[in-house]
């Protein structure tokens, strides 16, 4: 499939923890709102782990508040598949979970982490994305109605940790995005997640949270001539659409590595 037309603009993020989109797609989310996109906002798991002082009990029910709380700054709706930290797993309950809230939600577009990433819980949610998006219009696939008009979704790769496989190579993306205007926005989001910048501020005595996400950005900006970037690999084997719908969408905010002049 080359090129297919978008008759429901949703955008959707299916990502293992609370503070996970902002970070890696916060920017690019906030632009397709602008332009009148519905977006929502998945987590496979509410953070339970994230916390050295709170029980996980106490730490999810936290979190769930913060990621509601930063997808509303766009509007956004959110979502927890409730699955565990360190325990998001491939396997078909998590499957069945994330193929059902893609039927519920009926995205045209997705993003999700990198296949291969700094940790388990990060691949797997991308597998589970990647799963879910690939049987979305298979009628036998879930009970669950395929909603009229929709199709298997435009599916993107976000960057894994440091742009860096897990030997430590280079990742080389398929599509930039130039997120400058949308940065406020994104580190409003961010910064909803109190109890994890709390945590890393009392670890490093600065904000780290916010300091690595803009150090991030403005890399991956300098890479292609712009302030602030977010870059993504686009999934384009059978039977996704292969075209670069961020580019149809976001037009000139969109730079293809081909298209970076030396």
């Amino acid at each position: 499939m080359a090129k297919a037309k978008v008759q429901r603009k949703v955008a959707m993020s299916l990502m293992a923890h609370p503070d996970d989109c902002e970070i890696l797609a916060g920017g690019t989310m906030v632009l397709l709102q602008q332009r009148g996109w519905e977006v929502h906002v998945v987590t496979m798991t509410p953070g339970d782990a994230g916390s050295a002082t709170l029980g996980p009990v106490e730490i999810a029910a936290i979190r769930r508040k913060e990621a509601a709380k930063a997808a509303a700054v766009i509007g956004a709706e959110y979502h927890c598949l409730e699955a565990r930290d360190f325990y998001v797993n491939y396997d078909s309950e998590q499957s069945r979970r994330a193929l059902e809230i893609m039927r519920d939600i009926a995205p045209s577009l997705v993003f999700t982490h990198s296949l291969d990433d700094y940790m388990m819980d990060h691949e797997m949610a991308a597998r589970l994305a990647r799963c879910g998006t690939f049987g979305y219009a298979v009628p036998n696939a879930s009970p669950r109605p395929v909603v009229k008009g929709s199709m298997v979704p435009y599916l993107y790769y976000a960057d894994p940790l440091e742009g860096i496989d897990v030997y430590g190579y280079e990742i080389q993306p398929s599509t930039y995005v130039d997120i400058s205007k949308a940065m406020a926005t994104k580190t409003k989001m961010l910064r909803c997640h109190a109890s994890q910048r709390d945590w890393l501020l009392k670890h490093h005595g600065v904000d780290e949270y916010t300091r690595a996400m803009k150090a991030w950005c403005a890399k991956r900006g300098k890479e292609n001539g712009t302030r602030y970037a977010e870059a993504f690999r686009q999934h384009k084997g059978h039977p996704y659409p292969n075209d670069c719908l961020l580019a149809r969408e976001l037009g000139d905010l969109v730079i293809h590595p081909d298209e970076i002049p030396f």
